[in-house]
């Protein structure tokens, strides 16, 4: 895939907007970035990652009961650490804060469960066109993604559900790189429509069914094409 931006965001789902801001900017250190409001009840409230976005999508409807994704940890690198430190936010979420390298890592990493190996390997070495970093490890820029099988990992179901639920990747083309996609093997979440004058977004699944946005961001490529 052709980047906008070398690296991923990754997007978390909440109904508890004041104790998980509370949690991210203090005890995390995530600089707020802007408040998006998405329609239907939700609020993206963006954070700074290490280059990347945390989007912290807060739902003021209840948020129903899903089996978790098999997004599972988010690994920060963080300058003066000596050794990994590992907490969980108020809705159970870990978070990995390590030192810059620590296994990999350089920005952020991000963790997966899931139930078969080969199958990932093939969605992100050959539809998504990633980079191989490891035995079951891929890089998107400077974000690593790695996997492994885990008995616990079930299909994922509705992307609006509590928890890690989806990671973007920001194209220059949203709708070339969709296309491309579905062509390789992947499987298609919603095709492409655009958000006003800010983005052009669609979504793929992997898998086992987690969600990947593909993005295209006027604030990174220029004007959304008409």
């Amino acid at each position: 895939m052709k980047l906008a931006k070398p690296r991923i965001d990754v997007g978390l789902h909440t109904n508890r907007r004041e104790e998980m801001l509370a949690f991210w900017q203090n005890e995390v250190g995530l600089p707020f970035e802007e408040l998006l409001p998405m329609g239907r009840g939700l609020q993206q409230h963006r954070h700074g990652l290490n280059g990347s976005v945390l989007k912290i999508n807060h739902a003021r409807e209840p948020l129903g009961s899903e089996p978790p994704s098999g997004y599972r940890e988010l690994w920060i690198a963080r300058p003066g650490l000596t050794e990994p430190r590992r907490l969980a936010d108020p809705d159970g979420n870990t978070v990995v804060l390590v030192p810059p390298g620590h296994q990999g890592v350089s920005a952020i990493g991000v963790d997966l469960a899931v139930c078969d190996e080969s199958a990932f390997h093939d969605f992100y070495g050959r539809a998504l066109e990633l980079e191989p970093a490891g035995p079951r490890a891929y890089r998107c820029g400077d974000s690593l993604l790695r996997f492994a099988r885990d008995p616990s990992a079930v299909a994922s179901g509705r992307m609006t559900a509590l928890g890690y639920r989806y990671v973007t990747i920001q194209v220059f083309d949203v709708d070339a790189e969709h296309a491309r996609i579905l062509e390789r093997g992947g499987a298609e979440g919603s095709p492409p429509r655009t958000l006003g004058s800010v983005a052009r977004i669609s979504f793929v699944r992997d898998p086992d069914g987690n969600w990947i946005e593909i993005s295209q961001r006027a604030s990174l490529t220029g004007p959304l094409p008409r």
